[in-house]
Order: C-alpha cells, then structure tokens, then sequence
C-alpha cells in the first residue's frame, strides 16, 4: 500500500500516519526524518543535503527527491509506506510520479484531510497549552502567528496538489474535523475500497 496524505499543518497527518504504520506495518517517510537520516548515514546525497544545511540554506527539489528514491528502494517499503509532508510542490508530485513509474510501482491512494483554518487555530492553541500543563517542551509552531504563516505556505504551494490529484483520479477527502478515531475509519475506509480496486 503505498498513499500521501494530505492536508495543512496541525490536520493530524502525523496522528493518522502513525496508525497506519502500527496498522500495516508500513513505514511513514516524512523528509525531515529522511534527510536527517541520509545526513547521518554519510550517503551521497546526505553528503550534498549537509552541505546546503551547513549554509542556512534550504534543500532544492533535486536532493529532496533524490532522498526520498534512495528511501523507497529500502527493503522496509517494499509492502508499501506513507508520504507525509512530500510531496509539497507540483514539481516534487511530478517527481514521485517518476520515481514510482521507473520501479514500476504506483500510489494507491492520496487522501486529503479536510479541516476548518480557524478551529485548526484553536486546536494548536491548546496543543501548547497541554504541552505546557504537562510540563513538556512547546513545539515551535505551535504558536497561533507561526502557524499561520505555515498555513499560508501550504495553501500557496501545497493546496494545488489536491486539484493535481484529484485530475489523475487518486484523491479521496477525509473530514479531518472529526473524533481522531472517526478519521481513522473513515481512512481504513478509503484503503479497503482502494485495495478492491487493485
């Protein structure tokens, strides 16, 4: 089973993601991860990834993409694995649309959660204020200006994908708005109807 998932910052991707691969034993390649590891390994492209990061600058399309081939060849996603937070841009959709053709290989699904801005405000809100009460660490973005300008960031480069997606007859939306559990039924919903299709 090889699926993106969709959906701005703060939808719960990384939630639903993490049930997946408990689920199917599939892993969730997210491209920070991705690049931290192929940075740690010493691999060619960890090597040329490292050294734009050394600079301040950001990693181009052409090493992010390079990381996430190198990735799927591996032998843990040869039952398949979940793209969370890649692709971003048209341009990277265009790229795992090669990657996955040359191995002969193609994505079963890509699933947008679907969520309301201003309640996805809220709920980073009091992701930070739980994080405080138990005295754990407040991530970064959860902070209501940071987050809106990742908000923006997405709808500016990654919300086109959805319309890239739904023209190749792969898009299937999740109301990201309901009870965690809600949304994962509504997911494993999504991929027993894809896994028919086959």
């Amino acid at each position: 089973m090889r699926l993106i998932l969709l959906g701005p910052p703060g939808a719960g991707k990384g939630t639903q993601a993490q049930r997946l691969v408990d689920k199917y034993g599939i892993p969730q390649l997210s491209t920070g991860d991705m690049l931290r590891a192929a940075v740690q390994a010493d691999t060619e492209v960890g090597k040329r990834a490292k050294a734009v990061m050394d600079a301040g600058e950001l990693v181009s399309d052409a090493i992010v993409n390079a990381i996430v081939a190198e990735r799927i060849d591996q032998a843990d996603c040869a039952k398949g694995f979940i793209l969370d937070g890649y692709p971003r841009t048209l341009v990277q959709a265009d790229a795992v649309e090669s990657m996955l053709s040359d191995r002969g290989i193609s994505l079963d699904t890509v699933i947008e959660l679907v969520v309301d801005d201003r309640a996805l405000v809220g709920r980073i809100v009091k992701r930070a204020e739980d994080a405080k009460a138990a005295g754990q660490p407040v991530r970064k973005d959860d902070n209501p200006a940071v987050f809106e300008e990742r908000l923006r960031e997405y709808y500016k480069k990654t919300a086109p994908l959805t319309g890239y997606y739904y023209a190749k007859g792969r898009l299937k939306t999740v109301d990201g708005m309901a009870s965690i559990d809600a949304v994962t039924a509504e997911i494993e919903a999504v991929l027993a109807a894809a896994a028919k299709a086959r």
